[in-house]
């Protein structure tokens, strides 16, 4: 009797325990892991970086474009989006316990006081670099606006120790990275992200390239990843007419913005081309799906990446962010494309896509009907489910994207050997090649120095594997040939210049704007395109 007593009270305890359980706020586990891991774990532990890993680990839960921000790298994040910093004006290298400035920015702080491509970094306001980090290299050039800066750089040509009094000045972090004349009527722009100056560079670029006698335009979005979806919206004025959709969203409440171009673009009528690629993603697209749409614009390149969710910042009370997707984006035609994210590849865009085949037949690709849409002028069939597909495709060139090439200029092996030949023949370079068109036209690099790299990498364990070793010298001949373009003339515009004119991309484009009948079938349904063809 007592026995079964006591049964009934355990029962009845246990019972109350998961009634209690069910009651509790599953939110209070959440603080009793925190306690019994700070009680418990036998490393003592912040509550910041456990509440920090704790967020980080639910955002992964989501989606894999929602993240966390602690607050130093929201606030490094707000910096770089903002178009602009309070800095000098150069660019630098950093090898062993070296700080070399590499290019020095027209009109800017570093330029007025007289420094110098070349100068090796000694100190800055007193403190040795050597030992210093990049990073934290660039965190002390940086600062105010107004506030004083003291360098002390050794000049290699005259062999001079200079200290230079600087006065920090705003500095353009320029998202047109690229613009000038291909040639009397083709004007090209290379747009590397989407940030807070965008459409006012974008004004400025159009306008520069109209008075020169640009009649048709290369918008270049291969490798650009997006950024504020307002400056894409800005971009896509540009060359839209009035009250045309951009874009519309649908958030959690399933209701539809709508988001349309304003009619004050520079450039609403002439020749359009915009190159994409595997890496154009996001507010890229956004811009890529509206000029396919509308037919305003013949895409060439590679499908794109697949980013159809927008991120909304939600701050926290210490200066961290939350980014969270807080809607889905759809183009014009209705399309979303967004591509699947279940799976633990992802990210691992290019090798995957590599792997498929798809980077190099377009065949290999296959929509079903039910993504199939209709732009909204010409009817042609375009496809969602998974990135912007190019009107003209255009297979990857797989020794530029092989392993030993971005393995050596990851660790430094081609940017290194460059500058030091260019520290030792930059009056010689520039007595020979006055400007950057001679330059262009006759430099080669030389067979001594591409071996000098090749051989540096075999000794840091990167020996070149390559089946097509001509290629890949041939590429690395181009980089380095770039590199020493835009550190003589001084000026991201040379880069470009010298690796378009091996980019297949560009010069499809080129070619379809200089046939303005194959541009024009480009843009039209497939049934009549081939009809074209066939007569």
């Amino acid at each position: 009797m007592l026995l079964k007593r006591y049964s009934i009270i355990t029962m009845a305890f246990i019972g109350l325990s998961f009634q209690l359980k069910a009651q509790v706020n599953p939110k209070e586990k959440l603080w009793q892991a925190l306690k019994g891991i700070q009680e418990n774990y036998v490393d003592s532990l912040t509550d910041e970086s456990l509440v920090n890993a704790a967020i980080a680990g639910m955002l992964r839960e989501l989606d894999p474009h929602s993240r966390y921000y602690a607050k130093d790298d929201a606030l490094q994040m707000r910096e770089s989006m903002k178009g602009n910093f309070a800095g000098i004006g150069i660019q630098f290298i950093t090898e062993k316990d070296s700080v070399y400035i590499t290019q020095v920015i027209n009109d800017g702080p570093a330029e007025k006081a007289g420094l110098m491509s070349g100068d090796r970094i000694l100190s800055i306001d007193g403190k040795p670099v050597a030992g210093v980090t990049s990073y934290d290299i660039m965190k002390s050039i940086r600062g105010q606006k107004g506030s004083p800066l003291s360098l002390v750089v050794l000049r290699k040509s005259t062999g001079s120790t200079l200290t230079k009094e600087i006065i920090r000045d705003v500095v353009a972090d320029k998202s047109v990275s690229t613009a000038y004349m291909v040639n009397n009527k083709v004007g090209y722009i290379s747009l590397r992200i989407f940030n807070g100056t965008t459409r006012t560079e974008m004004d400025k670029a159009i306008k520069t390239l109209k008075d020169q006698g640009m009649q048709s335009l290369i918008l270049d979005l291969q490798g650009n990843g997006g950024g504020y979806v307002e400056a894409a919206i800005g971009v896509a004025d540009e060359f839209l007419q009035k009250d045309q959709l951009v874009f519309y969203s649908v958030p959690r409440d399933k209701g539809k913005d709508y988001y349309y171009a304003g009619g004050f673009g520079s450039f609403p009528e002439g020749k359009l081309v915009v190159l994409i690629d595997q890496s154009t993603a996001s507010a890229s697209e956004i811009l890529t799906g509206a000029l396919q749409d509308w037919d305003r614009a013949v895409i060439v390149g590679r499908r794109s990446f697949g980013k159809g969710l927008m991120q909304r910042p939600v701050p926290l009370f210490d200066g961290s962010i939350l980014e969270l997707t807080g809607a889905r984006y759809y183009t014009p035609s209705g399309r979303s494309i967004q591509k699947p994210y279940h799976g633990d590849k992802y990210d691992d865009n290019a090798q995957t896509r590599l792997a498929s085949g798809e980077l190099l037949d377009a065949n290999v690709i296959h929509f079903p009907d039910s993504l199939k849409y209709t732009t909204l002028v010409n009817k042609r069939t375009v496809y969602g489910g998974g990135g912007i597909m190019p009107d003209r495709y255009i297979p990857i060139d797989t020794v530029e994207y092989n392993s030993w090439l971005q393995y050596i200029s990851q660790f430094g092996l081609i940017t290194k050997p460059t500058f030091d030949y260019l520290d030792s023949n930059r009056a010689k370079l520039m007595a020979t090649y006055p400007d950057f068109n001679a330059f262009n036209k006759e430099y080669t690099v030389p067979a001594s120095l591409l071996q000098q790299v090749v051989t540096n990498a075999e000794k840091a364990g990167l020996p070149m594997h390559t089946g097509n070793k001509d290629r890949a010298i041939s590429l690395l001949s181009l980089e380095m040939k770039a590199q020493i373009a835009t550190q003589l003339f001084a000026g991201n515009d040379y880069y470009m210049r010298v690796l378009n004119s091996d980019n297949a991309s560009f010069r499809e484009a080129v070619r379809l704007l200089e046939q303005p009948a194959l541009y024009t079938q480009q843009l039209k349904p497939a049934a009549e395109a081939n009809k074209k063809v066939r007569k």
